[in-house]
C-alpha cells in the first residue's frame, strides 16, 4: 500500500511539470510559424550565391499605339544572378537575362519599310479582301539582354514579393510579314531596324514558393525618332517560374 500510495503522489507532482513544459513547447511552436517579415529566419543563413532563374511568360494589356492587336513577351529573367541573402527574409540580386517581345498589328495594316529606307512605316495588304488575302499577319520582334536588378522581402513563409529595375539592352529588331493571294504564300523580313538600343523597364511580381504573377511597365520608345512609329508605355501582365 505504501508503494502504490507513493506512486501516486509521484504522478501528481509530475503532472504539473509535464503540463508546464508542453505549454513552453506549444509557444516556442507557435513562435516558429507565426513570423513578421523582418524576423530572424533560423531555416537560412546569410550568404552570397550565385543562381539562375525566373523564366516568365506574359501578354500586353495596354500599348500606346492603337494600331497594335495584341504583344506578348517571354524570357528569363536571370540566366545567372548574384544573390544576397540576409537573415530577416530579403534577397538583393544582380544578374543578366533574355528577354523577347512581338507586337502584331491590326488588320489590314502591315508594316513596311522602303528599299532605300530605314524608316517603317504603315500599310496594307496588297489587296484588302479578306476573301482573296488570307492568313495574313505582320509583327514587330525585338530581342533584348536585359540586366535586372531586384529586391525581394518574404512576407509570410514562402510568399514574396519583389520588385525590379530593368536595363536593357535591345541587340536585334525584326519586322516579319506573311500573307496568301491565290494560294500563293508571301513571307517578307525586314531586318536592320533603327531600334533604340537601350531602355529601362520597372517589374514587380508576387509568388509563392518562387511561382507566381508579374507585372512589367516598359515607358521606353521602341524606336529611335523618326525611324517608326511611337511605341511605349507597354504594360504587361503575366506569369514567372523559378522567380
Amino acid at each position: 500500500m505504501k508503494k502504490i500510495a507513493l506512486l501516486i503522489i509521484a504522478m501528481l507532482v509530475m503532472t504539473p511539470i509535464s503540463a508546464v513544459a508542453g505549454e513552453g513547447a506549444a509557444e516556442e511552436t507557435s513562435e516558429k510559424i507565426i513570423q513578421h517579415p523582418f524576423q530572424d529566419d533560423d531555416e537560412s543563413t546569410k550568404h552570397w550565391i550565385v543562381t539562375p532563374g525566373g523564366i516568365y511568360l506574359g501578354m500586353g494589356i495596354h500599348h500606346s499605339w492603337d494600331q497594335i492587336n495584341n504583344s506578348f513577351e517571354v524570357g528569363m529573367l536571370n540566366v545567372a544572378a548574384i544573390k544576397y541573402r540576409s537573415f530577416h527574409g530579403q534577397e538583393l540580386s544582380l544578374g543578366v537575362g533574355i528577354h523577347h517581345r512581338s507586337y502584331s498589328m491590326k488588320r489590314p495594316g502591315m508594316l513596311e519599310r522602303g528599299m532605300n529606307s530605314n524608316v517603317v512605316t504603315l500599310g496594307t495588304y496588297p489587296i484588302e479582301d479578306a476573301t482573296v488575302t488570307k492568313r495574313r499577319s505582320s509583327n514587330l520582334n525585338l530581342w533584348t539582354v536585359q540586366f535586372p536588378l531586384m529586391f525581394t522581402q518574404r512576407i509570410y513563409k514562402k510568399l514574396e514579393i519583389s520588385v525590379a529595375g530593368i536595363m536593357n539592352w535591345n541587340t536585334y529588331a525584326r519586322v516579319d510579314n506573311r500573307y496568301e493571294i491565290d494560294k500563293v504564300e508571301t513571307n517578307t523580313h525586314y531586318k536592320g531596324l533603327k531600334q533604340n538600343k537601350l531602355n529601362f523597364d520597372i517589374m514587380g511580381a508576387l509568388t509563392w514558393n518562387q511561382t507566381g504573377i508579374y507585372c512589367r511597365y516598359s515607358p521606353g520608345k521602341f524606336f529611335k525618332e523618326g525611324y517608326g512609329p511611337e511605341i511605349k508605355n507597354t504594360w504587361t501582365l503575366g506569369l514567372t517560374i523559378g522567380l
